[in-house]
């Protein structure tokens, strides 16, 4: 009797077991198939009946990295979960592994190692280290933006020789792409092979495949293979959500919405409100608006504050559109207090500036809205390029002094500014009336273009400003600087050489009362004016009748050849 029982037992312990073995599978393949509520809820259900499941515990963290827009919270709720796991069970290798994961996505590169190398060596048989283990230690490093690809590659491939699990191939292939700045491409493409060859086309190799091609922009091998990953795995979530984006972004709305219609289909007996996310970008491509606010709306009525920000930003945008100002600033500013940092794009910052300028919002707002989008992870010409639309946007306010102010950003941020720079903000500071701002800006043309005359020109422009108030007689030696520069080409340089000798010849007559200098630039003038040659004349006749009297002190600045 005694013994019955023991057997009994047994056999169920070998049929919960199991069950727990299924529930993990469907887990890990919901996760997989980018049906990450549905991997949660299974995850989340497994530990409700056993608690300490280290494999489901390691899973949750993993779907939780997944499930979160903002990085701080996905981080802070996975954390909490492996640190909770390794109260109950210090010895947990895969919760280890995924302490050091949290640890690459908090920047502790050393800690992590650290972790993963303690990890290995806790569950190293006389065969080697255990494959398992490697590959979580490869997918803790492949799931960040700048971990050690090399030793992530060296524990994978240490893992595939006693592996039956298509996701070492996966993630190794994937570890390739990324070490090197994607030097890898031919290992990557070989490992998605070995995992479609070896396991009878596994669809998340597929969707790498698609991957590898889309960074190549060839576009038909990417459709082929996200067709043939969802042909394999007709549940295939995350394979009809890449679809309706293929056909979202080539504007076959009505394909892109039948492989909508599938992902949504493919999640089912689950649902999600923020599908109608989805929908609702469906109708802002098709400049239906009010159906974009419609469907938006509904997901922040159903969510509250869980809606994720990228609901905001559509929200925003397609309000603007709409011409509702005031929903639009509604939406642009819940978006920017709720924003994922790591998620923020230039055209947030465009469609706020947008907003507040149709708005006739305060110009400080909206000057540092377009400061503020400098900081945003994007190419310098994409930053150059916004800030040009600032700067046009104040020129045409009149508000030269903003203007002057952004070009003084441009300027900061280039690498390497050309004369044109510092004369668009000379000239800005200029008819702003800043004219010492102005003049400072051209002194530095000088220094940095000593061949070009733009700086010499406009340094006298606005030192002869500030000597009609402060007679401090900078415009002389502005003036004279312009005039040995002019006087080295005078027929390309005629201008400016006659801007500088009309200042000179009745400065030193009227101001320094020098009547030898001034007949040396009357004459100077005469020489290349010649339609007022006559009148000039008239002048230099004058002050030669004038009496020769001259400071005893004062002498020639400049001779004219």
């Amino acid at each position: 009797m005694k013994k019955t029982t023991i057997t009994f037992l047994v056999a169920c312990l070998i049929m919960v077991t199991s069950v727990k073995a299924q529930s993990l599978e469907d887990g890990i393949k919901h996760y997989n198939s980018g049906r990450i509520y549905s991997a949660i809820n299974a995850f989340e259900k497994l530990l409700q009946t056993s608690p300490n499941n280290v494999e489901a515990t390691y899973w949750l963290g993993q779907s939780y990295l997944e499930n979160e827009e903002i990085s701080s919270a996905r981080i802070k709720n996975t954390k909490e979960l492996y640190q909770k796991g390794l109260q109950n069970d210090p010895k947990a290798a895969l919760l280890i592994i995924g302490a050091g994961q949290i640890d690459l996505l908090e920047n502790r590169p050393a800690e992590a190692k650290q972790k993963f190398e303690t990890a290995l060596e806790m569950t190293k048989s006389r065969k080697g280290n255990d494959p398992e283990m490697l590959t979580a230690v490869g997918r803790a490093i492949v799931e960040t933006k700048t971990g050690d690809f090399k030793y992530a590659i060296d524990r994978l491939e240490e893992a595939i020789e006693r592996t039956k699990n298509p996701d070492t191939y996966t993630l190794l292939g994937t570890a390739y792409r990324k070490y090197g700045k994607g030097d890898g491409g031919g290992d990557a493409y070989k490992n998605y092979s070995k995992a479609l060859d070896k396991f009878n086309g596994y669809a998340p190799a597929n969707l790498k495949m698609a991957k590898i091609f889309e960074s190549q922009k060839n576009w038909s091998l990417v459709l082929k293979y996200l067709l043939d990953a969802v042909a394999i795995d007709p549940g295939f979530s995350i394979g009809y959500y890449e679809l309706f984006y293929y056909y979202f972004y080539r504007q076959d709305y009505a394909e892109a919405e039948k492989q909508l219609k599938k992902y949504i289909d493919s999640k089912k007996p689950d649902s999600d409100i923020q599908d109608e996310y989805l929908y609702a970008q469906l109708c802002w491509a098709k400049k239906d608006f009010n159906c974009a606010i419609m469907k938006g709306e509904s997901v922040i009525a159903e969510l509250g504050d869980k809606t994720k920000p990228k609901v905001y930003r559509l929200l925003a945008d397609a309000a603007l559109q709409n011409n509702d100002l005031n929903k639009a600033k509604k939406y642009s500013d819940l978006f920017f207090q709720k924003k994922n940092p790591d998620d923020v794009i230039l055209p947030d910052f465009e469609t706020k500036v947008s907003i507040l300028a149709k708005a006739n919002a305060n110009v400080d707002e909206i000057y540092t809205t377009y400061i503020d989008g400098t900081t945003v992870d994007t190419t310098l010409d994409a930053k150059v390029d916004f800030l040009k639309k600032g700067v046009a946007y104040f020129k045409e306010l009149k508000d030269r002094e903003n203007e002057a102010k952004m070009l003084e950003k441009i300027l900061s941020i280039k690498k390497e500014p050309i004369i044109n720079d510092y004369f668009n903000i000379a000239l800005a500071y200029y008819f702003n009336g800043s004219h010492t701002k102005s003049r400072n800006v051209s002194l530095t043309m000088i220094s940095k273009f000593p061949d070009q005359v733009y700086g010499y020109d406009m340094a006298l422009n606005n030192s002869r400003i500030l000597d009609s108030v402060k007679k401090d007689s900078i415009a002389l030696q502005d003036a004279l600087n312009l005039y040995e520069f002019s006087k080295k080409d005078i027929e390309k340089y005629k201008t400016t050489y006659l801007s500088a000798v009309k200042f000179l010849a009745p400065y030193y007559i009227n101001d320094a009362k020098d009547k030898e200098n001034s007949l040396i630039y009357f004459r100077a003038w005469k020489q290349v004016d010649i339609p007022n040659a006559e009148a000039i004349q008239g002048y230099i006749d004058q002050i030669e009748k004038m009496p020769d009297v001259k400071p005893p002190s004062q002498k020639a600045e400049s001779k004219a050849s």
